[in-house]
């Protein structure tokens, strides 16, 4: 079963399908996990979102059109990407510390044995306890699970079977078509209590039950007592200066994974003379990603590619890796920008060139970064003015 074809038409088409649902429906129906191919309450659109096929400001406001203060919780929803990856921004330190604590956790794999099975186990879907085992075979089968499935799969991962949470985030990025870097990383930790300091997520039989239709009711296998894990949290730094540095003239264009649409790109003032792109999926995961991820990323790029073409009219050109990107900007003699990429892969692997590429932030970045320093309660004050600023209407192709 493919639930998600990379072209930004295809995001469209599922946005135009799910419109009708954004409201009322999504807010009651939202937590129910009835199993694969029957998601039929939540949107599908993450992927999208993830790679910015389409973007958060697009949906937000083709909702909002649509359901007005009914579609507030989707559009929350939409909101708890930013706050993740506005907090992300003000603390790269806790990506570092998350990349860290992965190689850890696979040198204790190679020098201990009963840990690699229960780690191989968890990952195979073979625990013994049917919800989870089932959440481990869709997410490998389909590059999909269910956000409430999520937030049980990992508590149950760090607080049953004990196993070291950031090999579950791996876990996840190495299989997740929405694996984002900051949602990810960051909702574990949550889960955990590292997040919101001795707050964490503790999976209950009683919820699963209730929120899976009774498909699945895990009465004695879970452990419902264990404590929050601990950890300090690196103080915020400023948002990027990068923000504030407009760009002019002739310039090349490079675009990558982590956002896959020049169509509304602020370009105001440049000339684009030269378009490229490299999709760089395999750095998300210590494994590599899964194939269907990785084609998914590449299918990405390539379709902005081809976007990228129409609109500026030249030619796109297919780069195989981040080392590619000098030649290609040395032989064109631009100054080079891009798509601001925030903490993660593609923003690692940009900032040690030669000559690292000018960012060019959006707008809704701008407006929701500098709210994402504490509690998501701080960002979401901030949804209404944006909503109220917005240009409504359907978005373009």
């Amino acid at each position: 079963m493919e639930l998600f074809t990379p072209t930004r038409n295809a995001g469209l088409a599922r946005l135009a399908e799910f419109l009708p649902h954004a409201g009322r429906a999504y807010a009651e129906g939202r937590n129910t996990d009835p199993g694969p191919g029957r998601h039929s309450a939540v949107s599908h659109l993450s992927p999208y979102l993830r790679h910015r096929l389409i973007t958060e400001a697009e949906v937000t406001q083709a909702v909002f059109a649509a359901h007005g203060e009914a579609a507030m919780k989707f559009i929350e929803e939409v909101c708890w990407r930013s706050y993740w990856k506005g907090w992300l921004e003000h603390r790269p330190a806790v990506w570092a510390n998350y990349r860290a604590g992965v190689r850890r956790g696979e040198n204790r794999l190679a020098t201990s044995g009963g840990l690699r099975r229960e780690f191989h186990d968890a990952c195979a879907g073979q625990t013994g306890i049917d919800c989870f085992d089932a959440w481990a075979q869709e997410l490998v089968a389909h590059g999909y699970l269910h956000n409430h499935a999520r937030m049980w799969f990992a508590s149950i991962w760090i607080f049953t079977l004990r196993l070291p949470w950031e090999l579950g985030a791996d876990f996840f990025l190495r299989h997740l078509h929405d694996g984002d870097v900051a949602s990810n990383t960051l909702s574990w930790r949550w889960v955990a209590g590292l997040h919101t300091p001795g707050k964490h997520y503790l999976a209950r039989a009683e919820n699963i039950a209730r929120y899976t239709n009774a498909r699945f009711d895990p009465r004695g296998q879970l452990d419902e007592t264990a404590e929050s894990l601990t950890e300090e949290i690196p103080p915020p730094r400023p948002v990027p200066p990068v923000f504030d540095k407009p760009i002019n003239g002739d310039v090349a264009l490079l675009l990558h994974d982590d956002d896959c649409d020049p169509g509304s790109l602020d370009l105001a003032g440049c000339t684009v003379r030269a378009v490229a792109g490299l999709a760089m999926p395999a750095p998300r995961a210590t494994r590599g990603v899964a194939p269907p991820v990785a084609a998914f990323a590449h299918g990405a790029v390539e379709d902005a590619l081809c976007r990228a073409e129409r609109r500026f009219g030249v030619a796109a050109v297919r780069l195989d890796d981040s080392a590619a990107i000098t030649a290609w900007s040395s032989e064109h003699d631009l100054p080079v920008i891009t798509p601001y990429a925030p903490v993660g892969p593609v923003a690692d692997a940009l900032a040690v060139l030669p000559t690292p590429p000018r960012a060019v932030p959006r707008a809704w970045d701008r407006h929701f970064w500098p709210h994402a320093t504490k509690g998501f309660f701080q960002l979401r004050q901030h949804i209404p003015a944006y909503l109220a600023s917005a240009p409504m209407g359907p978005p373009a192709p």
